[in-house]
């Protein structure tokens, strides 16, 4: 049996959570736990609520209550949301609590005793009026990059550029409205910048963590390390342990007192449970493996800034071992907030997001399995509660749920307990090994919505055996051997139960009571997903574990249904339209246009730590701007002067404060198990810029396209091609002579065509990728 740390993400107390932080950073970390403890390792899940910090004071003084009182309460939604997901914490705790406050300060008194904190002056904004310093979300002010009015001195969210005080123009105190002064505060710091040498070492063997999240920390490392500020001027938060009048109106900075949660939220239960000591052989145990569950917006503090600290205590603490950070779940092209509502005029935009509304329409598990299948483990994901339905009916409901009940209540009804086999049907032991493998080395390395589709597969071969062995005849023309098929699909039934239980852990244990089986899924662990079905075990009566779900009746507020249209209407709207014209194969595909473009210039992006911002020529004579999430795959002289194929009609949209005017295509194997991100390039090197790669159809257009609606609707794949066959999909392809081994494809209803000129050159890759990679 091994030790397993889990640590998830702190949600901020300032409001309830929201479907995003169920996708980012709390309901990957369930998974693992529960993953770990069918394993049978003894598995501790801390965290809690982040109580401290400027926003819940600015919501305070506007309700006109305590801090303390709007961190208790959101503190206690979030709580009662989180379980009621069915998400497990050994310890929910919350920063504002006496064990915490203990911890962080004797890790504050114990670095500045090692020489790692110190005090020098910082410019703040001042407030004459108020006669006190103040924090970045109390000052307002103009952006001076493009003019918004009222942004936070700390940061545009128009146009996402980061400020220092005095860079704001018209600053005034959002509590009286006076111009605050720029004024030299005294603050402690961390001495980050002492910790290069140890944390570069400490990354080297770390081979193994998530592209972004190794790549983001190499490129924080590689700038250099700054020493960063510890304490602030205000009242809610963490005390200094540090004696004189000076440090009475500050306090310590939210984001170093967080993090420390990890450790005082394990000496808390160790304390709890009777054995003061026992959090020891969690932090000081080589053997017991951290893992840190966050969104991809806390790396640095979990890769660079928080094993700095634990490195400056120098009492042997673990060092995070794995860092599964999520990126962002997008509703409608925008990141899920706290902030953002659904504002927009679509039905959906108008659904809740926050989990309590959630939970009062929708089952929780309905919640787990979506949010499972479309998990943001490598890239951001789109929500949308139409697919949600969708997926909900047609897979969990359809395949998963339907395979439990046909073969449950069929046996049940006929035989009432599990049937006699003696020999079991070899085809299906090797099925479920085969997933169970498939699945076990998924979760093993985080890579959760792969596990689940393990799980699915399993399902549809459940029903797929359910439906050749014919029961429904053989009870009528030889029982022994309905009885001998039934057992074999119980068996499937008893996996699934097994397998899907970290993902769907209420429902999996219904299954598991319908089958007579003793205890829990729990208790039984892994090692019943092979093991024989007991023969004579009493079935339980069983009832749909999952139900079709209906947005237009949960929310029949919302989707209200059009008056009917009258047959006058009705006709005088088709004489309007015309008849539509009938579909042409590579339709969406000609609403593309491909240009060749060559790389000029790589800068980084001075708002986004990924983005890489290149001029590219495209033939046009002015290059273009183009931001490209690409820095955890190329290097700057990997880049520079590169050929690539560039969406040139896609509409400009700004990217962290700069327009983005087109898209460069790479082929990404992330479906397919594979981790290679690989820029597509043409197969001729000397081909002119501004070749447009048109496949050589006919009746291409240019007009400006929108991404969701229109780049999406286009299949792209990379794969090898033999004897003119694209194996991706065995699909017939014609291809010029002296082809590269790999070349990207449209396809569209059993076709494929080479993305390329028409003209002998195609779109290929650099290296080897996996068959039938995506090309994004």
């Amino acid at each position: 049996m091994s030790k397993i740390l889990v640590n998830i993400a702190w949600p901020y107390a300032n409001g309830p959570i929201h479907l995003g932080h169920v996708a980012g950073s709390l309901l990957p970390p369930d998974i693992f736990a529960r993953y770990n403890s069918l394993l049978g390792n003894e598995v501790w899940v801390v965290g809690g609520s982040d109580q401290h910090g400027t926003p819940i004071t600015v919501t305070a003084e506007k309700e006109g209550v305590t801090p303390e009182e709007v961190a208790d309460r959101y503190h206690e939604i979030n709580k009662k949301a989180i379980e009621g997901l069915g998400i497990r914490y050994t310890l929910y705790g919350k920063t504002h609590s006496p064990v915490h406050i203990e911890v962080t300060q004797w890790l504050f008194r114990t670095l500045l005793d090692n020489g790692y904190i110190y005090t020098r002056d910082e410019d703040e904004y001042y407030c004459p009026k108020c006669g006190k310093f103040l924090p970045d979300r109390y000052v307002e002010g103009q952006c001076p990059v493009c003019g918004a009015e009222d942004v936070r001195s700390d940061q545009c969210d128009s146009c996402g550029s980061t400020f220092e005080p005095g860079d704001i123009i018209n600053p005034h105190c959002t509590r009286c409205g006076t111009a605050p002064v720029v004024k030299a505060s005294k603050q402690y710091f961390l001495k980050l910048s002492a910790f290069e040498e140890p944390l570069l070492k400490y990354l080297e063997d770390k081979t193994y963590w998530r592209p972004n999240v190794r790549a983001y920390t190499q490129n924080f490392l590689k700038g250099g390390l700054k020493d960063r500020a510890i304490t602030r001027d205000m009242q809610w938060g963490v005390e200094i342990p540090v004696e004189g009048e000076e440090w009475k109106k500050k306090v310590i900075y939210v984001w170093f007192d967080a993090v420390i949660g990890y450790l005082s939220m394990t000496v808390q239960h160790a304390r709890e449970i009777g054995k003061p000591d026992y959090w020891k052989t969690f932090w000081e145990n080589p053997d017991c493996k951290h893992y840190y569950f966050i969104g991809k917006d806390n790396i640095p503090f979990h890769s660079i800034i928080w094993p700095a600290m634990l490195m400056g205590a120098k009492q042997g603490f673990n060092l995070p071992y794995d860092i599964p950070a999520n990126e962002y779940l997008m509703f409608n092209g925008g990141k899920l907030s706290k902030s953002r509502k659904g504002t927009g005029t679509d039905a959906e935009s108008q659904i809740p997001r926050d989990m309590k509304s959630v939970l009062e329409k929708f089952d929780p598990e309905e919640i787990r399995y979506y949010l499972s299948s479309i998990m943001p483990d490598t890239h951001d994901a789109d929500f949308s509660w139409d697919e949600l339905e969708s997926k909900v009916n047609s897979e969990l409901v359809a395949a998963l749920g339907n395979y439990y009940h046909r073969t449950l209540s069929f046996t049940y009804k006929n035989f009432g307990s599990v049937p006699e086999n003696v020999e079991p049907d070899a085809k299906v032991t090797e099925e479920i090994g085969k997933a169970f493998d498939e699945y076990s080395a998924c979760l093993a390395r985080c890579d959760f919505k792969k596990g689940l589709q393990a799980v699915m597969a399993l399902a549809h071969f459940g029903n797929e055996y359910f439906n050749s062995r014919t029961p429904w005849k053989l009870v009528k023309e030889d029982r022994a051997e309905c009885g001998r098929a039934l057992y074999d699909s119980l068996r499937i039934v008893k996996a699934l139960a097994v397998m899907a239980w970290p993902y769907l852990p209420r429902s999996s244990e219904k299954i598991w009571g319908y089958l007579g089986l003793p205890g829990t899924v729990e208790d039984a662990g892994y090692a019943a997903v092979l093991s024989p079905l007991p023969s004579g075990t009493a079935l339980k009566e069983p009832v749909p574990v999952y139900g079709k779900i209906d947005l237009k009746v949960l929310f029949p507020e919302i989707f209200k249904q059009p008056e009917a249209e009258t047959e006058h209407h009705a006709k005088e709207k088709k004489e309007k339209q015309g008849a539509a014209a009938p579909a042409q194969p590579f339709d969406a595909f000609r609403r593309l246009d491909l240009r060749v473009g060559k790389v000029l210039t790589v800068e980084d992006h001075p708002n986004a730590d990924k983005l890489y911002k290149l001029t590219v020529d495209l033939g046009e004579g002015t290059p273009r701007t183009i931001c490209a999430g690409l820095k955890a795959y190329y290097t700057k002289e990997q880049m520079l002067g590169r050929k690539a194929i560039v969406v040139s009609n896609l509409a400009p949209r700004p990217l962290r404060g700069i327009e983005s005017c087109g898209m460069i295509l790479a082929a990404d194997d992330e479906d397919l198990g594979g981790k290679a991100v690989l820029l597509l390039r043409p197969s001729d090197p000397d081909i002119p810029v501004g070749t447009r790669f048109d496949c050589g159809l006919s009746g291409m257009t240019s007009d400006t396209i929108d991404y969701k609606k229109h780049f999406s609707a286009v299949t792209m794949k990379v794969s090898r091609a033999e004897n003119g066959v694209f194996l991706a999909g065995n699909l017939p392809i014609s291809l010029p002579a002296g082809a590269p081994a790999r070349v990207a494809a449209v396809i569209d209803g059993g076709k494929a065509v080479p993305l390329g000129d028409g003209k002998g050159c195609v779109a290929t890759v650099d290296s080897e990728i996996m068959d039938g990679a995506g090309v994004r």
